[in-house]
């Protein structure tokens, strides 16, 4: 049996767009949204409610479809990073790296040696896979939060750490982290947001962000190939358009 294809991180490879879906919480709902052709879905472990129980169900709904399960956790903790991809998390997310020893730290918890000190322990993604220690590290994928201004003060020695596929800039925290809390279209915001960005990408790193169908453009033109949306204003929008309809 071959190990599954990690469809994200095959996307990037070949210079494509990733788009990941964020707002599901149930495997009914993955299944539902799995015809579209969606890379991957955002399993949300920091803020919202999924575990380390629901992991399996979830990530085998994601399975099924070929899109690629990116959990995010709420810790920069090597043993909370492996544990999530043995239970079946193609991408871990990781959030408020801010230096260089912490975006090691994911690296270390994340992959097994010789390039990390992952948990020498076979993942469901591993099940009836012979050579699974031999691939896993290709087809798992490690991404950090840069969600703090210290982030863009250290962005250089971060971009030198080896291993992290994708370099995320989470807007929010970013913000609040620079004094505009609840504000992350201030000037000072943005033009440091996408100071960080440009560097990703001038670095030959993936740079990835959330975005909407209003900016996705914008981010597309910097180099960002990776990018998470939210599910809320496509079902909006789709709602409006069909009050629109009826009212016609």
């Amino acid at each position: 049996m071959e190990l599954r294809k990690n469809k994200a991180k095959e996307k990037l490879k070949n210079n494509e767009i990733v788009t990941i879906l964020m707002g599901l919480s149930s495997s009914d709902d993955i299944d539902t949204i799995g015809p579209i052709g969606i890379d991957g879905i955002w399993l949300e472990g920091e803020h919202g409610g999924v575990d380390a129980a629901d992991l399996g169900n979830l990530t085998r709904a994601c399975d099924i479809w070929g899109m690629t399960s990116v959990a995010r956790i709420h810790q920069n903790e090597q043993g909370l990073i492996y544990r999530t991809l043995d239970r079946g998390a193609q991408a871990v997310v990781v959030p408020h790296v801010n230096n260089a020893k912490e975006a090691l730290n994911v690296v270390e918890g994340g992959k097994f040696p010789p390039l990390g000190k992952r948990g020498m322990f076979t993942s469901r993604q591993g099940l009836g896979v012979g050579d699974y220690f031999e691939k896993a590290n290709d087809e798992s994928m490690l991404i950090v939060l840069l969600e703090d201004i210290e982030a863009w003060r250290n962005l250089d020695e971060i971009l030198e750490v080896g291993g992290i596929d994708v370099f995320f800039v989470a807007p929010s925290d970013f913000a609040a982290s620079m004094g505009h809390i609840g504000n992350p279209q201030h000037p000072d915001v943005q033009n440091k947001i996408i100071d960080t960005l440009e560097r990703i990408v001038a670095s030959g790193n993936n740079a990835g962000s959330l975005a909407t169908t209003e900016n996705v453009s914008k981010f597309v033109d910097i180099g960002v190939k990776f990018f998470s949306t939210t599910v809320q204003p496509w079902i909006e929008s789709g709602y409006k358009n069909f009050l629109d309809n009826a009212k016609k």
